[in-house]
């Protein structure tokens, strides 16, 4: 059994974390968050120590890293905004532990090389959550794809996931804190994309709103179309008449590729990967990283 602490349990995506936590057999020691609306921990891990302030927090798992072994931190997971993720990253690699990263592991392509060394420094690994590398429908989709040499291939992604007028005024809101749309939903999209298709040849922005963003993206393999919206009104009618917020869509040669469902579970496969001694570390992060840093400069410049 192995012990974890976390960052931004306070977080939608925490609970995903807590479940792989427990699903695995582990034990969460600690979590902070400067937000104390943290009752979902009653549900997995109700003794986990709990901080509102981060250098109580550091200061107490530096306590954990001088006793005894079997109390040290393994494990950090990372939940905390994501211009917050390089610090606690480093903090991990300080206590002695391995680092679990949400995305995108950073937002600046050449903080991947400071952080490559300290994992050589404190030899610590670091990981990162790409978890749509384990959904069934995209493995499946890689290996078929895979299996055409010398093909170009059409890909259409279209990704609109709705937000309230909250998101405007909470750190994912501002670009600086989160990278803007194009990192917060897309790049775990375009690790996907990039993955299966390979490598980046050439990246255009056609539209760029604080909310929505489309363009284009030459891969070895394809040519891709993407759009990420956050715009309710951007969802299919079909969609919003039945419900739902949420609407995931990826064609390769016209015909869809259904990975709707199968979500749910993602997480806790990638903590089974990394606890068995693989996982996706910084070199399986990095194109995807660099591919949205290229767009927001692209966005910049024009």
């Amino acid at each position: 059994m192995k012990n974890f602490a976390l960052t931004g349990v306070a977080g939608y995506i925490a609970q995903r974390h807590l479940q792989a936590i427990k699903d695995t057999g582990n034990v969460l020691v600690a979590a902070v968050d400067p937000h104390d609306s943290v009752g979902i921990m009653d549900k997995y891990f109700p003794n986990a120590g709990f901080f509102t302030e981060f250098e109580r927090f550091d200061r107490y798992l530096e306590m954990l890293r001088r006793g005894p072994k079997e109390t040290r931190i393994d494990y950090l997971t990372v939940c905390s905004p994501n211009h917050l993720h390089d610090a606690h990253i480093r903090l991990a690699l300080r206590i002695g532990a391995d680092a679990i990263c949400e995305k995108p592991l950073v937002l600046n392509p050449w903080n991947l090389d400071a952080l490559q060394e300290l994992e050589q420094e404190y030899d610590r690994k670091i990981f990162n959550i790409l978890q749509l590398r384990v959904h069934p429908s995209i493995i499946e989709l890689k290996e078929k794809i895979s299996k055409q040499k010398n093909k170009q291939f059409s890909v259409e992604l279209n990704y609109i996931t709705s937000r309230g007028i909250w998101y405007d005024y909470s750190w994912k809101g501002d670009s600086n804190k989160s990278g803007g749309v194009v990192t917060n939903i897309g790049i775990h999209f375009f690790d996907m994309l990039i993955w299966i298709f390979g490598k980046v040849k050439k990246i255009e922005v056609l539209n760029s709103e604080p909310r929505k963003i489309n363009g284009t993206l030459e891969l070895e393999k394809a040519d891709v179309k993407w759009n990420l919206s956050i715009d309710y009104s951007d969802l299919p009618t079909e969609i919003r008449q039945s419900g739902k917020t949420t609407f995931r869509s990826i064609k390769v040669d016209n015909e869809e590729v259904h990975f709707s469902d199968g979500f749910t579970d993602l997480h806790t496969k990638v903590y089974q990967a990394i606890l068995s001694g693989n996982g996706f570390g910084i070199d399986d992060a990095r194109p995807s990283i660099e591919a949205v840093y290229n767009i927001k400069d692209i966005i910049k410049k024009s």
